[in-house]
Formats: C-alpha cells, sequence, structure tokens
C-alpha cells in the first residue's frame, strides 16, 4: 500500500460539480495534508457514511482534523495507523449560461384572450450551496456529477415554476415582453426554497423570449395591419383612386373616356358650387346688399324699382341717384340733368 501524502483536486474542467479522488492502492497516513481550494469542499467517507467536510484552506491530516473519522474508527489513542477513506471534491462555483426552455407550451388564462399556450426561453445560473446536504440529496458515492446529470431534472422544476409566476403575477400576454424582470424575480423568489432542499442555490434566472402559437401570431399581425388601416382610411382612399386613375389613363378607349368623364363631372361639381356661392348674401349686408346685387329700392317707401324705372312704381318718387323732374340718370356731382337742365338739388 503506498502512502498518499498530498490530497487535492485541480479543476480543470467547466462542468464537474462532484469529483471523487482514485484511492485504488492508496491510503492516508497520519500527517497526510489536503488542500481545498477556492469554490471547492472537500468530504471525507468512511464505509459509504459521509464524515468530516472541509472548506477552503490547508490541513495536516490527524486527529484533530479528523474527528468524525476518529470516532467511527474507534481511535482511541489517536491517528495510529494509515487507514483507506473516500475522498470527494465539491465544486462550490457559479455554473452560468445554462439553458432552459419549455419542451410543451405552457397553458395560461389571460384576460384578453382567453386560454393561451405560450412558450419561454432563457439561461440560469446555479451553486452549490450545502455540500454535504447535496452529496445526501443528489450526489451520493457516485465517482463524478456533473451539470449534464442535474439539468434536465433543474429544467422541469424551472417550468413549474414559470408556470407559477406567470399565473400569480397577472400579467397580459401582450405586455410580457415588458415584464421580463419582475416574472425573472417571481420565478427565482418561488423555487429558492426548492434548491436549498437540494443544497443548492438559484442564482440568476433570466427570460430571454416568450413566444405566442403561430395562428395567434397571425392574428395579432392581421388586427395590427387593420387598425392602422382605420386611422389612415383616407390616405389609403385617395391612393386607391390615385391607382384607379393611372391606369385608366393607359387605355385610350373607354377607360380614357371615363376617366375624362369622371374629370368633367368633378369639374362640373365644382363651378356650380362657385356659382351657388356667388348668389349667397354676403354676411352683414342686410337688405341694401341686396339691392345692390338684384336692383334698386325705392328710398322714401321702401318698394322695389324695376331695374330700368327712373319713378317708383308705388308713390313716384324718383330713383335715387335720378333728376327730380324727369327722372334721368345724373352723373355723381352733377348739379343740373344732363336731360332737362332742371338743378339738382
Amino acid at each position: 500500500m503506498a502512502l498518499l501524502k498530498v490530497i487535492e483536486w485541480t479543476d480543470n474542467s467547466s462542468d464537474t460539480i462532484v469529483y471523487k479522488v482514485p484511492m485504488s492502492g492508496n491510503q492516508i497516513n497520519r500527517g497526510s495534508a489536503l488542500t481545498v481550494r477556492d469554490s471547492q469542499v472537500a468530504i471525507f467517507c468512511d464505509k459509504g457514511r459521509m464524515a468530516d467536510v472541509f472548506l477552503p484552506g490547508f490541513y495536516k491530516l490527524d486527529t484533530d482534523s479528523l474527528p468524525v473519522i476518529t470516532k467511527l474508527l474507534s481511535w482511541k489513542y489517536g491517528f495510529e495507523t494509515p487507514y483507506k477513506s473516500d475522498v470527494y471534491f465539491v465544486n462550490t462555483k457559479q455554473f452560468t449560461g445554462q439553458k432552459w426552455g419549455t419542451s410543451n407550451p405552457i397553458m395560461i388564462r389571460d384576460a384578453d384572450y382567453g386560454a393561451v399556450r405560450v412558450r419561454g426561453f432563457g439561461t440560469y445560473s446555479f451553486r452549490v450551496k450545502d455540500a454535504f446536504v447535496f452529496m445526501q440529496e443528489l450526489s451520493g458515492t457516485h465517482s463524478s456529477f456533473s451539470t449534464r446529470d442535474i439539468t434536465d431534472y433543474i429544467r422541469s422544476i424551472l417550468v413549474m415554476g414559470i408556470s407559477d409566476a406567470i399565473g400569480e403575477s397577472g400579467v397580459p400576454v401582450l405586455d410580457m415582453a415588458a415584464n421580463l424582470m419582475e416574472l425573472s424575480a417571481g420565478v427565482k423568489q418561488s423555487l429558492s426554497s426548492r434548491f436549498e432542499a437540494m443544497g443548492l442555490e438559484l442564482c440568476a434566472f433570466n427570460f430571454e423570449s416568450f413566444s405566442l402559437p403561430p395562428e395567434l401570431e397571425k392574428a395579432l399581425d392581421e388586427s395590427t395591419r387593420l387598425g392602422m388601416m382605420r386611422k389612415n382610411i383616407d390616405v389609403y382612399t385617395r391612393l386607391a383612386q390615385a391607382d384607379a386613375l393611372k391606369e385608366a389613363a393607359k387605355n385610350p378607349g373607354m377607360a380614357g373616356g371615363t376617366m375624362g368623364a369622371g374629370m368633367g363631372l368633378g369639374m362640373g361639381m365644382q363651378m356650380g358650387q362657385m356659382f351657388a356661392n356667388m348668389n349667397q348674401p354676403v354676411a352683414g349686408s342686410g337688405e341694401q346688399g341686396g339691392a345692390q346685387a338684384g336692383g334698386n329700392f325705392c328710398t322714401k317707401c321702401g318698394a322695389k324699382i324695376p331695374a330700368k324705372a327712373k319713378f317708383c312704381p308705388e308713390c313716384g318718387s324718383p330713383v335715387a341717384g335720378g333728376c327730380p323732374k324727369c327722372g334721368a340718370k345724373v352723373p355723381s356731382g352733377a348739379k343740373f340733368c344732363p336731360e332737362c337742365g332742371a338743378k339738382i338739388n
């Protein structure tokens, strides 16, 4: 039997959680050294029973540093003879970048769309928090234990926590993208006790994306398109009319005649509207404005005077602006009538 003088583990892997020191043909003697590096924990086992646990540091193995094994082996007078023991190193660093995803859609109840199936994808990280509990619950006495041996089990726990967190949050499906950080914190909090029971710690949990069923995504895209069209219906109508006119202009026959008729009809409607506006009385003009537009009114009795009449047909008064004797029209500023020579007052 060879005497094992230095016990250590130089970790050169990225996914090994538990490493068993090969002890074939080796024994531990009094004075052997144990080196436990940072992010490592060493556990000594006797006949399958976990005994002493060593945190990072350098140790000389004797009865003082191995109290449990000393008791198990009944060393009444100290570390007397070499013995054979199983030594395990447990990696306590964070294992980051672990992928998770929902193999089957998660059914949730949405206030807008009812029962909806969603899929989620993301990453998480974990580490061994209590090496003694982890060895008891998961690793046991396997010679090695890696992340591949536990990720499937962790993924099933995560999916359960995701369903619970989404259901309790009440966040609508369309608002999930804006609440990924809150959902991540909810999942981490709801699963912390489950991980501690295995001697693990869920260090981080991240959502990368949510996806809906293809048929629902297609319906949402169509609804968005129709909403945009409703807001800009006048623009789309004008564009459609312009496209129709362009197509009609390419045909000099019936389509061209139709286009010409349409343009002529449009111009006729515009001219009709213009003339209708001209016949409307000017606002605030009253009867005076009406007299100026359609004929004269007697300044004495107010009766309407025909356009060429020189005297009022009702009271016989001469038309304003005419000769008081003959009724002829007198230019503005004239002192005598140009027809009969009467003096204009």
